[in-house]
């Protein structure tokens, strides 16, 4: 084990290593000193005793050689040429020859090594990309909290996650024991690994690193390792016997999704390959706009970025019930040479950006004070944060974790907002507001489902459309409609591509124009069945976009299809919003009853005045009140939001659904829909489009007999002066409709 250089009386060299003893050349010449030798470089009869690397500005003036691999290794000596891999780390030309010629010892395990690596990686498999990942040294950091110091393992020694968790200066690692003798801590540290850390040193650099065995491998293994960081080399990166790369791709393009044993399915933070839109995800191979922002320096060559990036990434989906810290992090990288030090020094800064980014620790996370997600310089800022409504939590469970001071204002009497639980049902929770989490990839619902140990309830698609009368519709005909009225969707988005905000129409008013012209056009007469089924279809419409389609924009009205998505499953979450949001807020400083009239906003810090007259000061202040209170003007802002902030508010529109739920003494339903999770209900007539079209079984097991259905459209209106026993009769009557023969 090397603790640090020698140093000599004969020589003063800057290098890896101060040679003890040079080799003499027969020339018969007198061995002049360095001063001479530096004099006469230029000369070519002068004989040399040492080479200095040929890398313009490497500062190792005498190279040593780390391979020691030929039997006649030039070591701390003269060689023809030496090889650079960075400004600490050569080998030889004997050695290089010991595994490139084909007459040599060692050429055999250099041609193995590459058989591996081409079948499996991108790059040039040459004679450096060998030394690197195959003969330098590993350096491992003592975890002894009073040393830190790196040292360099013999060159047998296989570096693992256990060894570097758990090492320290001296200890034997074939039988874990210490050596006797003197504390090993007290050995100075190579010098070498204080340049480590200068720009110069990477910049110097010849091959990145690539990963070994890293976590994220089962995540990426539609990709070559060594384009997201990884080494061909290893077993966790090998891919099929007799797959090459090709087939290995295209194979993939069918199935995207790549299954990571014991992993959440709905886990999917990485693209693969010809795969887009997809929230909260990235691409293992490339660095975003945001991340070439902040570390400029990777933008030549992103590797070490995205190997750690994509480890920290596959590490915090791996166990997202814990904080990922740094510490958690650096033992899983596992990488041969000086590039190891570098590799652990810059896995915070990465950390630390992801974290703020909100691509890692996040959701319901429990951190103590001496383990706030982010460095110090962030604990000493405070935000005040309008409204205890989801939003409004994470964000307040955030930065309180980031180590910020938070206090939550809330103008009611209880948390959620939208969410607010009825839990009076035998058995069976009921979502007054939100219940249903529409795309659970990537989803942060998902996650916190997951941190809570809550089981989602994947809805079926299977959905049989009941007339009045009880018949359930023929299949082919609800197909049928749904291809026509995709159409009728396909021609609006055709429609809209050229046209400007002062050209938008509503959208019911686009359809029913393109759906006339079809009709004339096309000479196809629909049944009045079919008329009612695309009635079915359109209300589905107005449910998604919790609005009638009168007020709903025809050139605007998918705009979040623009952005990625929470793709995949739809799911109920049995056990209701609430117990999410409860977790989110424990801990937080919530003040209920308290409605924030003004904001003040001129002066360095914030001034924000409650309804009882208390003025609340703070660095920073975050607004999650519902739209319609900002369109309303229940906050008075000073100075007065910008006028592009005022026009966005009141470009939106924030609709209306009501829900009715119904407990029953038995399940009459289950006889005719066969285990669905929900039924829809074709409307008689287009005025009665949105009034109970769809229903919901709320108990998946089947034990509980209750029903949850939904009024949206124009039929919100028509029951908005009813009490809730004439909507419970109307709603009663679709039943006994629908189930005449239960």
């Amino acid at each position: 084990m090397s603790t640090g250089r020698v140093r000599t009386k004969k020589k003063a060299c800057s290098s890896e290593q101060s040679p003890d003893n040079l080799p003499l050349r027969s020339s018969g010449r007198q061995v002049k000193k360095k001063a001479a030798e530096a004099a006469d470089d230029d000369d070519e009869a002068s004989e040399k005793k040492y080479r200095k690397c040929e890398k313009a500005g490497c500062t190792a003036t005498c190279p040593v050689c780390f391979a020691s691999a030929a039997e006649r290794c030039a070591k701390n000596g003269y060689t023809s040429r030496w090889y650079h891999l960075s400004c600490g780390e050569h080998f030889c030309n004997e050695c290089f020859d010991h595994y490139y010629r084909s007459h040599k010892d060692g050429y055999e395990k250099y041609t193995a090594w590459k058989r591996i690596w081409t079948s499996n990686g991108k790059s040039e498999p040459s004679p450096k990309a060998f030394m690197a990942d195959q003969q330098l040294p590993y350096w491992v950091q003592c975890t002894k909290p009073d040393c830190g110091k790196w040292r360099q393992l013999t060159k047998e020694i296989q570096l693992t996650p256990q060894i570097a968790k758990t090492y320290r200066c001296g200890m034997k690692l074939n039988n874990s024991t210490k050596t006797e003798g003197s504390d090993q801590c007290s050995m100075p540290e190579d010098l070498r690994v204080a340049e480590v850390s200068d720009h110069w040193w990477y910049s110097m650099l010849i091959l990145p690193p690539l990963l070994k065995d890293s976590v994220a491998a089962p995540f990426l293994a539609a990709y070559y390792p060594d384009c997201v960081g990884m080494s061909p080399s290893c077993t966790s990166t090998n891919r099929l016997p007799g797959e090459s790369n090709l087939v290995k791709l295209e194979h993939l393009k069918s199935v995207p999704n790549v299954t990571v044993p014991g992993l959440n399915k709905y886990f999917q933070p990485f693209y693969q390959p010809n795969e887009c839109g997809k929230a909260l995800c990235v691409r293992p191979d490339v660095m975003e706009l945001d991340e070439l922002y902040e570390f400029p320096e990777y933008s030549r060559d992103p590797t070490m970025y995205l190997a750690l990036r994509n480890l920290i990434l596959a590490l915090w989906y791996t166990n997202c019930k814990e904080a990922l810290t740094p510490q958690k992090c650096i033992h899983h990288i596992i990488v041969r040479g000086l590039v190891r030090i570098r590799c652990v020094q810059e896995m915070e800064r990465i950390l630390h950006f992801m974290t703020r980014k909100g691509l890692i620790n996040t959701g319901i996370l429990s951190v103590s004070p001496d383990q706030y997600l982010l460095p110090k310089e962030y604990h000493n800022k405070s935000v005040i944060i309008v409204g205890a409504g989801a939003a409004g939590l994470a964000a307040a469970r955030q930065l309180h974790n980031f180590g910020i001071k938070v206090i939550i204002l809330e103008a009611k009497d209880r948390i959620g907002g939208r969410v607010w639980d009825d839990k009076t049902f035998k058995g069976v929770t009921v979502g007054r507001g939100a219940q249903i989490v529409n795309g659970c990839v990537n989803n942060p619902m998902a996650l916190m489902c997951e941190q809570l140990g809550i089981t989602m309830h994947k809805l079926g698609e299977r959905c049989d459309l009941i007339q009045e009368g009880g018949r359930i519709t023929d299949p082919t005909i609800d197909k049928r409609m749904d291809f026509h009225f995709n159409a009728i969707l396909d021609v609006v988005s055709e429609w809209r591509k050229d046209k400007t905000q002062h050209q938008d129409v509503p959208l019911g008013e686009k359809i029913q124009e393109i759906y006339k012209a079809f009709i004339q056009e096309s000479g196809i007469q629909f049944s009045e069945l079919e008329e009612k089924v695309l009635q079915f279809h359109l209300s589905n419409l107005e449910y998604a976009c919790g609005s009638n389609l009168s007020q709903v924009s025809a050139r605007s009205w998918d705009h979040n299809e623009f952005f990625a998505q929470f793709a995949g499953d739809h799911t109920l979450l049995t056990v209701g919003y609430s117990t999410v949001i409860e977790k989110l807020a424990e801990g937080l400083d919530i003040r209920l009853n308290f409605p924030v009239q003004t904001i003040d906003y001129s002066g360095e810090e914030v001034q924000l005045t409650t309804a009882d007259g208390t003025v609340w000061t703070t660095q920073k202040v975050l607004v999650t009140i519902p739209l319609a209170l900002l369109q309303n003007n229940t906050i008075q802002f000073n100075p007065p939001l910008s006028e592009k902030k005022i026009k966005a508010i009141n470009s939106l529109g924030a609709g209306v659904i009501e829900k009715i739920a119904l407990q029953f003494p038995y399940r009459f339903w289950d006889s005719k829909i066969q285990g669905a999770d929900f039924f829809g209900h074709v409307p008689p007539n287009s005025s009665q489009r949105g009034l109970f079209s769809v229903f919901y079984d709320m108990d998946p097991e089947g034990k509980e007999s209750i029903l949850m259905s939904v009024v949206t459209g124009d039929a919100v209106t028509t029951i908005k002066n009813l009490d809730d026993k004439q909507v419970l009769q109307q709603c009663m009557t679709v039943l006994r409709e629908l189930f005449k023969e239960q």
